[in-house]
């Protein structure tokens, strides 16, 4: 279990303190909803949480399997819908550069699309994943 110990500043601005490490991180409304944009939104921490997510699981599994996988990237974009205002889409674009056979492939997109965020989104957010490798 971890705890997360947020803040609410004012001018819709929290902190929140990562119980384990201490670590601090700002949070602002975007501007598209009454704020200024000064730092990430709560939506794109979710955002940030599943491209960061998917590469930390690849790289778990490439660890485990001895694979290279340092350089590899994510792309994610974050699609606002309305009425409800949420996330609508979140798709993801992984790149990987080096030399990989099909087996290794094929278990790195395996983890890609088995990260914990990505499991645990709802199932009306459109989160596709394609990966291109270089």
């Amino acid at each position: 279990m971890v705890t997360i110990h947020a803040r609410y500043q004012g001018d819709l601005c929290c902190t929140a303190v990562h119980g384990p490490s201490a670590a601090e991180l700002s949070t602002d409304a975007p501007k598209d909803n009454e704020g200024l944009g000064r730092y990430y939104s709560p939506t794109d921490l979710v955002a940030t949480a599943l491209a960061t997510c998917i590469l930390t699981t690849m790289g778990i599994v490439a660890r485990r399997r001895g694979i290279d996988l340092k350089g590899a990237s994510a792309r994610v974009e974050k699609h606002m819908s309305t009425a409800p205002r949420r996330i609508g889409r979140l798709p993801v674009e992984v790149t990987i550069e080096g030399s990989y056979d099909d087996e290794q492939r094929k278990v790195l997109e395996n983890a890609a699309r088995t990260c914990p965020v990505h499991k645990s989104l709802h199932p009306d957010i459109d989160a596709p994943i394609a990966i291109t490798w270089q």
